[in-house]
């Protein structure tokens, strides 16, 4: 278990590599996929482990980060959460261009969404940058849940009506029991639109990460972006921070003067990098 405690002063120097080696590497991902699928919930979830019931929709595209800290390297997403309605389609290219991450939502109980998530992965494929790490997110497991829950409790009720029947023998009971739940198997499976097993064959495919979420539970939203914070090549972002931290040690101290944060971005993650700060849900 690391410790967040500042080491004596006769211990800094020797804690100077491995503070060197835990620093952020910065990533930047974009969220892709149409309308109403759950893209903006899924990263509040992230960020902020929270669920707005009636979000508003994005217009063009909201800016956040968070932490995620693997057992060799810390991740700093940099998250572009585009907007899914069509009017803004041509000003994503804006924002996947350089990504070196991308999770293409879409709306497991919509097989429209799923369409058109993967005209997303196929714009990425074609036009993003070549080593792109591609999640398909399948997002709003929780309808199952609920409408299987709304329907075995009316199996229940429906049940129990029946027991008070004095009448009723018990084969006869027994029968509306197995019918009941057999209508409850059925409820969940008419609410999901797109089979998990065809969604993640097509992710096997092309080579793509696969995972079904809840924004409104939490589930599978930790285990999303860890997995995609394990396929960054690290090696590469290393060789581009030095890169980037060797131009703008030549520009000189005035240099560091125009180093802040962009005025319109909002950073949920700031102050991160002090010890015992850190806000990572990974």
């Amino acid at each position: 278990m690391t410790s967040n405690a500042t080491p004596p002063a006769g211990q800094q120097g020797s804690q100077q590599p491995d503070q060197q080696q835990q620093r952020p590497y910065q990533t930047k991902l974009v969220l892709l996929g149409p309308a109403a699928v759950g893209k903006s919930s899924v990263v509040l979830r992230f960020v902020s482990n929270e669920f707005q019931e009636n979000k508003e929709p994005t217009i063009g595209a909201a800016f956040l980060t968070q932490k995620c800290r693997l057992d060799s390297a810390v991740i700093k997403f940099e998250i572009w959460d585009t907007a899914g309605q069509e009017r803004f389609h041509s000003l994503a290219p804006m924002y996947y261009r350089n990504a070196q991450a991308s999770a293409v939502v879409y709306d497991i109980t919509n097989s429209s969404s799923f369409e058109k998530a993967k005209s997303w992965v196929k714009e990425l494929q074609r036009q993003a940058s070549p080593n792109i790490v591609i999640a398909l997110v399948g997002n709003k497991v929780d309808l199952l849940s609920e409408e299987g829950s709304s329907a075995t409790e009316g199996a229940q009720k429906q049940s129990e009506e029946g027991e008070e029947d004095e009448d009723d023998d018990d084969d006869e009971n027994e029968t509306v029991t197995g019918n009941n739940t057999g209508s409850a198997a059925a409820a969940v499976s008419s609410k999901r639109a797109v089979p998990k097993e065809e969604a993640k064959a097509y992710a096997d495919e092309g080579g793509l990460l696969f995972f079904e979420t809840s924004a409104k539970t939490g589930e599978g939203i930790v285990e999303l972006f860890t997995e995609i914070a394990k396929k960054i090549p690290i090696d590469q972002l290393a060789a581009q921070q030095r890169s980037t931290s060797g131009q703008a040690g030549q520009a000189g101290r005035g240099g560091n003067a125009g180093r802040t944060s962009a005025g319109g971005n909002v950073d949920l993650g700031a102050g991160g990098d002090r010890a015992g700060r850190d806000a990572c849900n990974c």
